[in-house]
């Protein structure tokens, strides 16, 4: 695991993600070091941001969503609401931040090589998801089927559909669910676990990675040991 370090960042990207329709507003960040390479890290993990000289707006916590193997800068889905994540989302090209990290264990996939992988996540939990996939990407030939449980509230809340859509091109099979359909959706309607409960996959040989609200990783973490997943590979990044 990389060791934590406190350094200064600049805002290279602020781009809103959600639809312009939906009233929940979901921002694609990206911070790039103001010299070198940004610290390396485990897919899964995360850092702290805080505003240089601010006591006043306390530093919150958020995952890295950009591939491990990307040193040049660090990227996150920030959902706007309240305290840091706010003003994140706000926040100006060029501006500067202070960043501590990375922290976490990650997910940790090098000790279940030729395992299969299950990716599990709703809302802004695709964040650290997203560093996985794009971490087994680099090494497909390291494990089994690969499969992305992705769950919204409605079509508006769908966070990076196009990349999703191209990940049939590396074996890795995609299912979106939205807790409230559209008459133009043909996919799942409901939560994550009922459409892995649907499918029903194999967990002898397999590991899940969860990231998401409590309740959501609770009720998953359920229906993978009702299918055979053992407790010791249901991993959390924190």
């Amino acid at each position: 695991m990389a060791k934590s370090h406190s350094y200064r960042m600049r805002v290279k990207e602020n781009v809103r993600m959600t639809d312009p329709a939906c009233e929940d507003v979901v921002v694609r960040l990206a911070l790039s070091p103001q010299h070198g390479h940004v610290p390396p890290f485990e897919a899964g993990q995360y850092v702290r941001i805080g505003i240089p000289g601010v006591d006043s707006l306390a530093p919150a916590y958020f995952a890295i969503a950009s591939e491990p193997a990307h040193s040049d800068s660090y990227e996150f889905f920030i959902k706007c609401h309240g305290g840091m994540a706010h003003y994140l989302c706000g926040a100006e090209v060029d501006s500067e931040l202070e960043v501590d990290g990375p922290m976490g264990k990650g997910f940790g996939l090098d000790k279940f090589k030729g395992a299969d992988v299950y990716l599990i996540g709703v809302g802004t939990g695709i964040a650290p998801l997203r560093s996985v996939w794009r971490y087994i990407i680099a090494h497909r030939e390291q494990f089994g089927r690969v499969a992305i449980y992705a769950g919204f509230m409605t079509p508006l809340h769908r966070l990076l559909t196009d990349e999703l859509d191209t990940l049939g091109e590396h074996r890795i099979e995609v299912s979106v669910s939205l807790e409230m359909g559209h008459e133009s959706w043909d996919g799942p309607i409901g939560y994550v676990q009922h459409a892995i409960e649907a499918d029903a996959p194999e967990g002898q040989n397999a590991v899940a990675c969860l990231a998401g609200m409590s309740a959501m990783v609770d009720a998953c973490t359920e229906t993978l040991q009702n299918l055979g997943f053992n407790e010791g590979r249901i991993l959390l990044n924190y």
